[in-house]
């Protein structure tokens, strides 16, 4: 199972590092998460380069792409040699997520078409701009599409790429180990009562999370 994260140029390193830390807390034969840059390494925003552990090729055959954001994302939506190769990115057989500017290029690669959306507020007018109705409300999902608004909202997306793909218990096991001491029942139970929506009924964590040892 093969989950990347597009992690470009400018990236907001809350949005790719705190999911990549999040979705690493699932331990499980073949379960693999990447960064995946189209360039060996990157910059954030303030100044911290990473190594790409995989090239765009292959996050677009990845089982779940994260796309992050950053403060160049416009450019990368303006990159004909990016965006040819994101088109082949498709929800009918990949879990897709967005967060903030990354929802932005979602829209830009039309898929986002008659589906509401979260972003953060500096995006919301270049979605809006784009036709896509931007919600006021942190999470968002419609079958294999999700996004998310706000930098500290990426938890979010990464408990639903898990849920979808490990289970919900799985989700709520990788939230529990990374909140805060003192807090993670709370923590947990908050997180998948936004997540739980957007699950099939069948697989939702109820609201009230059994503590943990």
């Amino acid at each position: 199972m093969h989950i990347a994260i597009l992690t470009f140029e400018g990236y907001n390193e809350l949005d790719s590092l705190i999911a990549l830390g999040v979705l690493n807390r699932v331990k499980r034969p073949g379960w693999r998460v990447s960064i995946a840059s189209p360039t060996p390494t990157v910059r954030s925003m303030n100044g911290v380069v990473i190594e790409s552990m995989a090239d765009l090729e292959q996050a677009c055959a990845a089982d779940a792409v994260v796309v992050g954001s950053g403060v160049r994302t416009r450019e990368v939506a303006a990159d004909p040699a990016v965006m040819d190769v994101l088109r082949n990115l498709d929800p009918a057989r990949q879990l897709l997520a967005a967060q903030c500017s990354g929802t932005f290029l979602l829209a830009e690669l039309g898929l986002l078409r008659g589906v509401p959306a979260c972003t953060d507020l500096t995006t919301r007018p270049w979605v809006v701009a784009a036709g896509i109705e931007v919600l006021n409300q942190p999470f968002y999902a419609k079958d294999n599409v999700a996004t998310a608004g706000g930098c500290l909202a990426s938890h979010y997306l990464a408990a639903w790429v898990i849920a979808r793909l490990a289970g919900p218990e799985a989700a709520a096991d990788a939230l529990h180990y990374v909140a805060p001491v003192g807090e993670k029942e709370e923590y947990v139970a908050r997180a998948m009562r936004n997540v739980n929506p957007y699950l099939q009924p069948e697989s939702a964590l109820v609201s009230s999370v059994p503590p943990r040892t």
